[in-house]
């Protein structure tokens, strides 16, 4: 049985589910970013054990097929910029990507995350981007140029231009003032 849990973006969250769902005495196939897969199905009184003990921890147990495809999407563009994973060959645009990994025409994930959080799967992806600027500066670990060249910008400018529109500032100034950065599951909108 495969359960969709919205939150899961980083590996302690696979590791917290894990725990949590072990300790409910559910046996696992295996834990992945926004997706746990069981040995068994999980009756209903199981899965009302289940839905408290994790958001308890700040997971959501997704009963909707639609919000999990979306969760998917989020946790593919997570993986790859703020995870720096590596499964999308450089030269493929993240349309393609998201398409080959889930399965489904890029206008219907495009069209349905849009429908479902009220935003582009480009804004979100831009979001993700000024995110990991925003930890690399906070930890002064690349260059600008370094940075732009690793979420495969064109130029520095280009990554100066889009940092500026999402949060105000140049990345400069973010550094200068010490800014603070987004939990990652609180990272997308253009505030």
């Amino acid at each position: 049985m495969k359960l969709y849990i919205k939150n899961m973006v980083c590996d302690r969250c696979k590791k917290v589910v894990r725990e949590e769902l072990e300790n409910l005495g559910i046996q696992l196939k295996s834990v992945e970013l926004g997706e746990v897969e069981t040995v068994e199905d999980i009756d209903s009184e199981k899965l009302k054990e289940v839905k408290p003990a994790l958001i308890t921890n700040g997971f959501e147990l997704l009963d909707d097929r639609r919000l999990a495809l979306v969760e998917n999407i989020k946790t593919l563009i997570i993986e790859e910029v703020q995870n720096l994973k590596g499964n999308k060959p450089a030269q493929m645009n993240f349309s393609d990507y998201l398409s080959e990994k889930i399965g489904y025409e890029y206008s219907y994930l495009s069209n349905l995350f849009s429908s479902e959080t009220g935003q582009t799967i480009e804004h979100y992806i831009i979001a993700q981007k000024v995110e990991k600027v925003k930890e690399w500066l906070s930890y002064n670990e690349l260059t600008l140029s370094e940075m732009a060249w690793r979420l495969s910008y064109s130029s520095t400018a280009h990554l100066s231009n889009q940092f500026k529109k999402v949060t105000g500032m140049t990345p400069g100034d973010f550094k200068k003032n010490n800014m603070s950065r987004k939990a990652l599951d609180k990272v997308g909108s253009f505030s």
